[in-house]
Order: C-alpha cells, then structure tokens, then sequence
C-alpha cells in the first residue's frame, strides 16, 4: 500500500548497545531508505537486503538503514543479524526495531516494508514487498525522491 507524504516526528530504534536511536536525527538532511525486514523472512534476506545494497551503491546521496523487526521476546545479537551475511559485516546500517514498534508506527503490511524518506523528514511512500511488482514502484519512488 502506497501513501500520501506525511510528516513524521521521529523513528526510533535501538542499536546493538541497547542505546535509543532516532534516525531522523541521525540523519538529518538526507533522504532515507529504509527496509523494515526481518531475518526469518526469506524474501527479505533473499531479495530485499541484496536490492537495498544495490540501491546504496546506486543513489549515492540516499542512507540506506535496516531496521530488523523483533515480533517476538527474544533478544537479537549483532551476530544474528550478521548471520545473514556471508562477510559477517553489515552492507548498510542496521537497528533493532524492539516489539516492533516501527513496523506497527508506519502500519507495515509484513517484511520487508520500504520506507523513502525526503530529506525533510517526510514519509514519501511506504512499499510492501521484494518480489518484481514492488522492485519496479520502489526503482520509480527513488527515482523521483533521489532527482529532487
């Protein structure tokens, strides 16, 4: 489901420390894609995380950020996260979305939910899913976010 640009106040994260994170203060005056994803989804390990990657080397003036959605109580390490990875280092940002509080504040539909933040710290468009359908609205929605 696509939606209309919106101001939003903060997105709020932990990273591995357990420290709070706001990433519209963290990267203010950058246009943001972030993936909202998580680990058990092979959609998002299979396709969405490698497409995020190459959408950072794409855009460079985009920050691309994963914020790995816990819907369960149990604690997630850095080294589960880097799990997924064959280089054990992270290809972009990645935060811990506790209880998942940022995939229920923008209403995700499921993993991965793309979210194209402007500069001004504005919701662009929220996008669900990895498969063709929703790589092409995501290459068309960066396009314009990234020419303005």
């Amino acid at each position: 489901m696509e939606k209309e640009i919106t101001p939003i106040s903060s997105i709020k994260v932990q990273d591995f420390d357990d420290h709070e994170v706001n990433l519209l203060e963290k990267y203010k005056g950058k246009p943001l894609l972030i993936i909202i994803y998580n680990n058990q989804c092979l959609g998002c390990t299979g396709r969405a995380i490698p497409l995020a990657y190459e959408y950072q080397q794409e855009y460079p003036n985009l920050q691309v950020v994963g914020i790995h959605s816990i819907f369960n109580k149990k604690a997630v390490t850095e080294e589960d996260i880097k799990s997924i990875f064959t280089t054990k280092e992270l290809p972009f940002p990645i935060y811990l979305d506790q209880n998942h509080q940022v995939y229920d504040q923008f209403e995700s539909e499921g993993t991965p939910q793309w979210l194209l933040i402007t500069s001004e710290g504005y919701l662009y468009r929220s996008i669900f899913g990895s498969q063709l359908g929703a790589q092409n609205r995501l290459m068309y929605a960066l396009d314009a976010l990234c020419a303005v």
